[in-house]
């Protein structure tokens, strides 16, 4: 008759284990607030500045969209800064031809340059790999995004 109740003690212990890991699955803040604390230090006034040079002729001047692009903030605001590195330095291959979509060519270079010189529209989000400016400071346009999406900067010019 002892083997009922350490059999209920025992069933007990397992239910509340059990109900303490899914609130420690269902809680992910800790989580992203450890992500972020260990990212390497970024730029929120250097992203800006980035954005505004590269992206906002598309992208409108605060992210919120604009004739050539989505807005960005709800994309970024589930997005972390590895993937969004890849998706922005990366993903885009503007249609070419497969030989040249998946390298960088002379293509690539000429298109970005007319894009960046507003000779060209950007119908499709170009890969900005070799575009100097965008790869160095990848983490401070994304830190930038990031804070627009998360609320904590405003549309207007960060402080330095």
């Amino acid at each position: 008759m002892v083997k009922i109740p350490l059999l209920c003690s025992a069933a007990l212990a397992s239910a509340l284990l059990l109900a303490g890991c899914a609130v420690e699955i269902q809680n992910t803040q800790p989580a992203r607030e450890l992500a972020r604390l260990s990212a390497p230090p970024a730029s929120v006034y250097i992203g800006w500045r980035v954005f505004q040079e590269r992206c906002a002729r598309c992208h409108g001047d605060a992210a919120t969209g604009g004739p050539g692009g989505p807005g960005l903030l709800p994309i970024v605001r589930d997005m972390g800064p590895r993937r969004f590195t890849g998706l922005v330095l990366n993903r885009y291959d503007w249609n070419l031809p497969p030989d040249q979509a998946s390298r960088e060519s002379a293509a690539q270079k000429a298109l970005i340059e007319d894009i960046l010189q507003r000779k060209e529209d950007a119908f499709i989000m170009p890969a900005w790999q070799s575009e100097p400016r965008v790869n160095a400071h990848i983490t401070d346009l994304y830190a930038y995004l990031a804070a627009r999406a998360e609320g904590s900067q405003g549309p207007g010019r960060p402080e330095q």
